[in-house]
């Protein structure tokens, strides 16, 4: 796990330019919503293997909201450490014999997400698969797990280009760095 980078512009070119996997983020991010951090694991060498980027809003049922999108390689476990499971995939957790609980469109796909079970109560987690690899989706408070219900478009920030420089920037989550 390298460094967790505060918000900002710089942050987030240095990380798109760094990794190997996608950097989800909500495009065009919901109404009051603000880009809080980014984090990468992964080393020099072989580049990022997996992204986390923070946003926070206002809940979709009052007071705020807190979303980490993390996309990795299999096995890596960052989706699962912000999920606060055991595991580094969220396979065994999810029961995709159901219907997906949500859907998002991911670097203009369809993208279904799957209620994933054991995670702590104090949060919401989904998972699924977007280009090849692992999209997790924990949102905290549980309740602002609603936001995953709507119609929620990701941009993978690597194919942003000059629009990075409009996402709008917060202070950092600390979810982030205690998750």
């Amino acid at each position: 796990m390298q460094p967790v980078i505060p918000p900002g512009v710089d942050a987030l070119n240095v990380v798109v330019h760094r990794t190997r996997v996608p950097v989800w983020m909500p495009w065009p991010l919901p109404v009051g919503w603000l880009f809080t951090g980014v984090a990468c694991a992964g080393d020099d060498r072989t580049g990022g293997r997996a992204t986390a980027v923070a946003c926070t809003g206002p809940g979709p049922l009052g007071g705020m909201g807190e979303l980490i999108l993390v996309a990795e390689e299999l096995g890596v476990g960052l989706g699962a450490r912000y999920a606060g499971m055991e595991g580094p995939d969220p396979g065994p957790y999810m029961d995709v014999g159901k219907p997906a609980q949500a859907k998002v469109l991911a670097a203009g796909r369809p993208t279904p997400l799957w209620h994933v079970s054991g995670a702590p109560d104090d949060r919401a987690v989904f998972a699924g698969e977007a280009l090849g690899m692992w999209l997790w989706a924990v949102v905290w408070p549980e309740q602002s797990g609603l936001l995953m219900y709507d119609e929620l478009v990701l941009a993978d920030l690597r194919e942003a280009g000059a629009e990075v420089e409009l996402v709008p920037c917060g202070a950092l989550s600390p979810r982030l760095l205690q998750p």
